[in-house]
């Protein structure tokens, strides 16, 4: 071994007490840094789950707006003259997309797409006897929707297989089951705007953890939907697309709107708000797991700098038996490398256990009803960036402690004796 890191252990193990406080320290730093880091983004992970994997990249749609050119403007009499139109209606045109099926073809053909889905949306009402419900049908692929967005984690009854394998099959919202007294296995029945009856049987129910969504929609095959909204099967209202990489999604949209001549709107767009939430939240996780490590940083700092002063008749001994300043510093930030070390060591283990402890709680709650325990991500950069912090700030916390044992004078110290 190292004659000054030999130097270094043994003042360590002299002060047992005291070098167990700083490692501890250390220990309680990093450890709450990984709780907290592992938590926290476990918890962001889990709220943009919420949007990010039941959004699109890219919506695609026919929006209803008013004419750009009024009547008025297209009479020569009135071109150099001031017009001003009030109540402006909007021109007549239908939600669906025309040519959607060669829309969709040119998508699923460009590399950058990862899937496509067209969805067909219907006003309906629940019936229930004479009683007669709000209701939003949407014509969905199953088995694309599960591939694409995990729509299986919404779904607490049945499989989203289900309701592929059944053509008059429906997907009830858990707020619609509830107020009708219904089951998997039973049908229900919709009218819709033209006062036709449609029943379908539900073979699954599903829960978004919104009442507003949960009391009013349902999902079935596109085909049913195309039924209750009285079109033929070439309707279709919305496109969703995508995407291997999200960060192409706004320029994409763009793209599609010059060559489609459709509207289209891109996830960060239609989710500003929710973007910008987590951002803060990742800014404020950091900087409070950082600063519980510059804290740690402090109390090793104040514990070495007292040790420095218990120690001057060692240091002067070491002086005087031919050590050189450079020895002498080097000690000390053996004996801060050495604390942080243990003490990281042990930290990561705590964190580790604790945020296992964590992710075993119970934890349910109606926005995700397939997640049964805490969210905790186990990511190994954080390890690594606690493990890289704990060795840095103990070697800046031994740092000026050391150089300063390494200014002072055997000589002074011997007179003062």
């Amino acid at each position: 071994m190292n004659v000054l890191l030999k130097i270094a252990s043994t003042h360590l193990l002299a002060r047992k007490k005291q070098t167990a406080i700083a490692a501890l320290g250390v220990t309680f730093g990093i450890g709450t840094f990984i709780i907290l880091v592992s938590f926290m983004t476990g918890l962001n992970g889990l709220l943009d789950g919420l949007i990010l994997n039941r959004t699109p990249h890219i919506r695609i749609y026919n929006e209803v707006e008013a004419s750009e050119k009024q009547p008025v403007e297209l009479d020569d009499s009135y071109s150099k003259k001031f017009n001003v139109v009030h109540s402006i209606k909007p021109k007549k045109s239908q939600s669906n997309i025309r040519n959607n099926r060669s829309i969709i073809n040119a998508l699923l053909n460009d590399p950058r797409v990862k899937g496509v889905t067209p969805q067909v949306s219907a006003r309906v009402f629940y019936q229930s006897g004479t009683l007669l419900l709000n209701g939003n049908l949407i014509g969905i692929n199953p088995l694309e929707e599960e591939r694409l967005y995990n729509f299986h984690d919404y779904v607490i009854q049945g499989k989203p297989a289900d309701l592929a394998n059944t053509d008059n099959g429906i997907i009830l919202g858990a707020g619609v089951g509830k107020k009708l007294r219904l089951n998997v296995g039973d049908y229900v029945s919709m009218v819709t705007p033209d006062g036709e009856i449609i029943r379908l049987k539900i073979v699954a129910f599903f829960q978004s953890g919104l009442a507003d969504i949960d009391n009013l929609q349902s999902y079935a095959n596109i085909k049913s939907a195309q039924r209750a909204a009285k079109e033929g099967p070439s309707y279709v209202t919305d496109i969703h697309v995508k995407l291997h990489n999200m960060e192409l999604a706004e320029g994409m949209s763009y793209e599609m709107e010059r060559n489609f001549q459709v509207n289209a709107i891109d996830i960060k767009r239609a989710n500003a708000q929710f973007e910008t939430g987590t951002s803060i939240r990742n800014l404020i996780t950091y900087a409070v797991s950082i600063t519980l490590l510059i804290v740690a940083g402090f109390g090793i700092y104040n514990i070495l700098n007292m040790l420095i002063y218990e120690k001057m008749n060692d240091i002067a001994i070491l002086k005087a038996t031919g050590f050189s300043g450079g020895d002498v510093m080097r000690v000390f930030i053996y004996q801060a490398l050495l604390i942080g070390i243990m003490g990281g060591i042990i930290g990561l283990a705590m964190g580790y256990l604790v945020s296992l402890a964590i992710s075993h709680a119970p934890f349910e709650t109606q926005a995700l009803p397939t997640i049964k325990t805490f969210p905790v991500n186990f990511d190994g950069r954080y390890y690594i960036i606690g493990t890289v912090f704990a060795l840095v700030t103990t070697f800046f916390a031994g740092f000026l402690p050391a150089r300063k044992a390494s200014k002072i004078d055997p000589v002074d110290i011997i007179r003062g004796q």
